[in-house]
């Protein structure tokens, strides 16, 4: 009986050390908003789940710049499947396609989560008006000390709806990085 007590108070010591010790790893994480600066290139997927209940999925590729401060911009690619209904309006593109003029926020906590919104260009009609531009608020863990993320977002607001839709959309980054080639 002794030895039975001895190995069940050794097992609970030893639980204890590895949770403190796993503990104290874990805390020695220390990010700021400085820890995303730079550009990261990301590919987006998910739903979105519309109020007469069409499912869009969605898939998309982008490449994000984070200042450092808590401020970013970002250019992206996003394809609906075919049942989406068309938007609103058309915003700003590239030459190649990309929407343009993304911005918006970010905040890194210590631990090395954190969220950001992104405000999208008001769109214009075909009759010359505008819409307002999607808001989409986003929450990540930051990865690899700060050369890669991974999100969820957590709210979407289409472009001129009045509130959010329900979504399953994430996203993963990663640091962008010139090879020797692009350095000389």
């Amino acid at each position: 009986m002794r030895l039975l007590v001895w190995k069940v108070v050794a097992v609970a010591v030893f639980a204890a050390t590895m949770s403190l010790s796993t503990r104290a790893q874990s805390s020695s994480l220390v990010c700021s908003d400085a820890t995303l600066t730079g550009d990261y290139a990301f590919t987006v997927s998910g739903q979105l789940f519309l109020p007469n209940g069409t499912v869009v999925q969605r898939l998309g590729i982008g490449i994000v710049h984070f200042d450092g401060k808590g401020n970013f911009t970002q250019e992206d690619l996003v394809l609906s499947s075919p049942n989406a209904p068309p938007p609103p309006g058309v915003g700003p593109t590239n030459a190649e396609g990309f929407n343009i003029d993304e911005k918006g926020t970010y905040a890194v906590h210590a631990d090395c989560t954190g969220a950001f919104t992104i405000e999208f260009p008001e769109l214009k009609t075909p009759t010359g008006g505008s819409v307002k531009g999607a808001v989409i608020s986003v929450h990540f863990v930051i990865d690899n000390g700060g050369r890669a993320f991974h999100t969820v977002v957590t709210s979407l607001t289409p472009p001129g709806a009045p509130g959010p839709v329900p979504a399953l959309i994430h996203s993963d980054g990663h640091k962008v990085s010139a090879t020797e080639e692009n350095q000389q």
